[in-house]
């Protein structure tokens, strides 16, 4: 089975093509070939499915072989790829996604693809829609949660999976590794959540670190992003549009009038190979 690799700010992902294949178990599929040590590598499976909704369907897989709703750095890459591999042939087109359909815009310069922007559509933000337990329809803004015997701020929103930001004062000085995890199976959150832990350096720039569901720590994560910007506005600490710097590069996130997010970044191949045991 031939694969790609690619990359949208560091965070990697492998994309396989079944638009003409059987599916497989992808859940096996991702474990496997996510492993750093024994597969290719990444922070995530594509897979390339028909879709009978949108131009294409995007499935993708954590490295423990569990399946989210939606990755913004993923579809970036996914988009790109379907673009260059000709199974789209306008620069405008649909992906259907567990979040819903999205759409990706493939921004060509010279003949080249220089970036790609994807409508997130509107962000989520009544806590039983996130889901945050105890918050019904209410929004979950600079609420307290304890952490590890701390009292954390946290503003949650869902962008088709669900984020808790947190505001603090030295982004890279956050003990991440050691607070993930308890972030992510706390049981305010009732199907675990992405958290990002982010410091504003001004209306329109934030730093951005992640621990994401699934998957732990990650150079980048794309819907995490919206979700910084989102709560920022919420917080009234940034504008409707910023660049948020993620560990692996910078990508920049609009709240439009029209209540969509979108976010534009890069997505790069890196290699391309076969793995072997599927045809």
């Amino acid at each position: 089975m031939k694969f790609s690799k690619w990359q949208g700010c560091g965070n990697d992902f492998v994309i396989v093509d079944f638009l003409d294949h059987e599916p497989v178990d992808f859940a096996v599929l991702a474990r496997e070939m996510c492993d750093r040590h024994f597969g290719v590598g990444a922070d995530g499976l594509m897979a390339a499915c028909p879709s009978e909704t949108a131009d294409v369907r995007m499935r993708e897989f954590n490295p423990d072989g569990t399946e989210p709703e939606m990755c913004g750095n993923g579809i970036r890459c996914f988009s790109r790829w379907l673009y260059e591999q000709g199974y789209v042939t306008k620069d405008e087109f649909t992906v259907e996604t567990l979040a819903g359909t999205m759409v990706p815009h493939v921004i060509v310069q010279d003949g080249t693809v220089s970036a790609v922007a994807v409508d997130m559509g509107i962000p989520v933000l009544e806590g039983a829609r996130i889901p945050v337990a105890g918050f019904g329809t209410e929004h979950v803004v600079a609420q307290p949660i304890m952490v590890a015997g701390k009292e954390y701020a946290m503003t949650c929103v869902s962008m088709g999976n669900p984020h808790c930001v947190v505001f603090v004062d030295d982004a890279d000085g956050f003990p991440l590794e050691k607070l993930g995890a308890q972030f992510e199976h706390h049981t305010a959150f009732p199907h675990k959540i992405n958290t990002e832990f982010v410091e504003v350096r001004d209306r329109r720039h934030a730093r951005m670190r992640v621990w994401e569901r699934g998957a732990g720590i990650t150079l980048a994560c794309g819907t995490g992003t919206c979700a910084t910007l989102t709560a920022g506005v919420l917080n009234n600490v940034l504008d409707r549009e910023a660049a948020i710097e993620v560990d692996g590069g910078v990508i920049h996130v609009a709240w439009r009038e029209d209540g969509h997010i979108v976010m534009t970044g890069p997505a790069e191949q890196v290699f391309t190979g076969e793995w072997p045991g599927v045809r």
